[in-house]
């Protein structure tokens, strides 16, 4: 077993010049989230770096991606919600390797709904921040996942930016995922680790999760009769307790939590996956500073 991890932190690399960066994800009827994440890394990587891959050739997108972008229509991954992540990150590893071959020196995967977010007082562009970094295989940034404070927050506005509207997160494991690779591995289903490697979380990275972000959004999802069938329903329930989490919880100062949530996650493993971290079932919820207002 693989001694415990420690973050990479914010030590530069002896590498003077930006690395070359890509970002890939996949996406079935989340056109709503899929054009903010364009939006997003196509600002911090260029649209040219973004390859976007649709479940199914009968997708069609009702408000096309910037030309630029590499989009894909495969055919449509079957199988429940198990069997299918399984086949996607299966191809998507298979992608990540093709584009190591291209001369991509990192290649970042994350699902349409997820954010990689460097803390805004570094003052540091999200490729400029991994170009610092000395990643060996993967890297990891600590997970947010954003939800809606019922009693505080008004359903979501379309045209405003996320964290404008959010105020609350719950740290979690779950999606403080290995998003960031420097070289041709295997993803574990839903990008959550690296096959027979070792996670790495940074300093100063935040991965920000926004399928919790609007409680009417979510369900609507529930009413989806493709995902219930696919059994999907648990993973959504899931989701909502997120909401009630945050909507009962008090919040906690995002530095010293956010510090400590990082701490834990580096020592401690989930029981049946050694290269996955565990926050010990602890719930913190947090409020988001206002630095971060304005990014998604």
């Amino acid at each position: 077993m693989s001694t415990p991890c420690s973050t990479n932190g914010m030590n530069p690399s002896p590498l003077t010049t930006t690395k070359r960066t890509c970002a890939l994800t996949m996406a079935r009827n989340d056109e709503f989230f899929l054009h903010r994440w364009v939006d997003y890394y196509g600002n911090q990587l260029g649209m040219e770096n973004l390859y976007v891959f649709l479940d199914g050739t009968d997708q069609q997108l009702l408000t096309p991606l910037p030309a630029a972008v590499h989009l894909t229509a495969v055919p449509h991954l079957e199988g429940d919600v198990h069997t299918a992540d399984r086949r996607r990150i299966d191809f998507l590893s298979a992608e990540a390797a093709r584009l190591f071959a291209n001369g991509y020196d990192l290649v970042l995967g994350t699902d349409v709904d997820e954010f990689l977010i460097v803390d805004p007082e570094l003052h540091l562009t999200l490729p400029a921040y991994l170009s610092r970094q000395p990643v060996a295989t993967s890297l990891s940034a600590l997970g947010i996942d954003v939800g809606q404070h019922l009693k505080a927050e008004a359903p979501l506005r379309d045209a405003l930016p996320f964290l404008s509207q959010r105020r609350y997160a719950l740290l979690s494991d779950r999606y403080s995922k290995a998003s960031v690779l420097a070289r041709p591995v295997r993803w574990g289903s839903g990008f959550h680790r690296v096959r027979r490697h070792n996670f790495h979380i940074a300093d100063g990275l935040y991965l920000f999760h926004f399928g919790c972000v609007d409680y009417d959004r979510l369900r609507a999802r529930f009413a989806d009769d493709e995902r219930i069938a696919d059994g999907w329903e648990a993973h959504l329930r899931r989701r909502a307790r997120t909401i009630h989490i945050i909507t009962h919880a008090t919040p906690r100062g995002w530095k010293q939590t956010t510090s400590r949530a990082r701490r834990l996650q580096q020592i401690f493993r989930q029981p049946y996956a050694w290269n996955k971290p565990t926050m010990l079932r602890q719930k913190w919820v947090v409020e988001i500073p206002e630095r971060f207002r304005s990014l998604v």
